[in-house]
């Protein structure tokens, strides 16, 4: 495991480790095992929901581009129908990035900055696209959740309700796995049970409280 320590955008003191990985990898259960440790995080697929609600403006982009069917009754996103027109359509998914990401990065400094006024040692971003969408830029570590591809099909399957090859489709459009792990600071291996991932968390968070502390110094 690497000891680098970057310096993020914003002010010194509560440092950001960005978790990521491929779908299905366990990025959510990663931050509530740390959460449980007293330490706060951002999701990135949180905020990219919050900045198409009804009102915000890349909802009313969205709306312009394909039309209301892209809404459901009560005005909000209809995810589920704006998977459909990208799906097989990368200028459409470019597109969507375009709009959306400038302010998915804003919003993300927002809540950062909230974050490191807890005065905590360390925070987390967990991002699905933190090195394609370049949040790796906010962050000063990166954490790689690694899991098997069939349990990461295995997983989303049963989380999302989609087809296997809608999945194996966001699978192909995320960053190889290779690139992932050449990336990282340091990893997760997620491919396990739930008692080993917490062991590999409390190892990691006593490793960044004392690593992040010598860094202030």
């Amino acid at each position: 495991m690497s000891t680098h320590v970057t310096k993020t955008e914003g002010k010194s003191g509560t440092r950001v480790v960005g978790v990521t990985g491929g779908i299905g990898s366990g990025k959510s259960a990663v931050a509530e095992a740390f959460g449980a440790l007293g330490i706060g995080w951002v999701d990135a697929d949180h905020v990219a929901r919050e900045v198409v609600m009804p009102g915000e403006p890349a909802l009313v982009a969205i709306a312009q581009r394909y039309g209301p069917t892209i809404l459901d009754a009560n005005g909000t996103l209809d995810r589920r129908a704006l998977r459909a027109r990208i799906f097989d359509d990368e200028n459409e998914r470019q597109w969507l990035e375009r709009e959306t990401h400038p302010r998915i990065r804003q919003r993300l400094l927002t809540h950062l900055e909230r974050l490191r006024d807890t005065g905590a040692p360390y925070c987390l971003l967990v991002s699905p696209l933190l090195i394609e969408s370049g949040q790796h830029q906010l962050v000063d570590r990166i954490l790689v959740v690694d899991a098997p591809r069939d349990i990461q099909i295995q997983r989303t399957l049963a989380r999302d309700g989609v087809d296997q090859r809608q999945v194996e489709s966001i699978l192909a459009a995320q960053s190889p796995r290779e690139r992932r792990l050449a990336a990282a600071d340091d990893v997760i291996d997620n491919g396990g049970d739930r008692h080993n991932l917490q062991e590999q968390v409390a190892r990691l968070d006593a490793r960044y409280r004392q690593l992040f502390a010598q860094a202030i110094q």
